[in-house]
């Protein structure tokens, strides 16, 4: 091999080795992928970024601050009503809060960078409602108590 096409080969591989990572802030960042029904359920599908790799919580994750709500969920979805013309969050017996387990990235690079989905059941959440326009609004807090931007699904008409 000629020492052009050697280097030129090292100068590919070190090119290759040193790519350039995406940086994300700190708190999450979420995006509405999907929002599918099925009859008796429904799906919600979120993208989400986080710049420094801590989310979720581990099963011992027990201890202030995660030992009571709201802290000991990480992902919350808000069930709301289209009441008269108005967005309206009825008192549910059970939140829809959940707790995602620990995400962790390998390697020195700990930005994450993903989608989770959730399946909804009942659907509708609230059976034999009045209103037939519902919505769920979205977010995702990380470890450190980042919280996300907030999302919804957009109007969502019921069967």
């Amino acid at each position: 091999m000629s020492s052009k096409v050697a280097g030129a080969l090292a100068l590919l591989l070190l090119a290759a080795g040193c790519q350039r990572t995406e940086e994300f802030p700190v708190e999450p960042r979420i995006e509405l992928k999907s929002f599918t029904t099925y009859g008796d359920s429904a799906s919600l599908v979120i993208t989400f970024t986080d710049g420094d790799g801590d989310i979720g919580l581990g099963q011992r994750d027990t201890l202030p601050p995660y030992d009571v709500a709201p802290w000991f969920y990480n992902l919350f979805l808000d069930y709301e009503e289209l009441q008269n013309g108005v967005w309206v969050r009825p008192a549910l017996l059970l939140p829809l809060y959940y707790r995602v387990p620990v995400i962790t990235p390998s390697g020195q690079d700990k930005t994450l960078e993903g989608e989770m989905a959730v399946a909804l059941t009942p659907w509708p959440t609230i059976p034999n409602t009045p209103f037939d326009t519902v919505r769920y609004v979205v977010k995702l807090v990380d470890r450190a108590l980042h919280e996300s931007n907030t999302i919804s699904t957009g109007p969502v008409v019921l069967p």
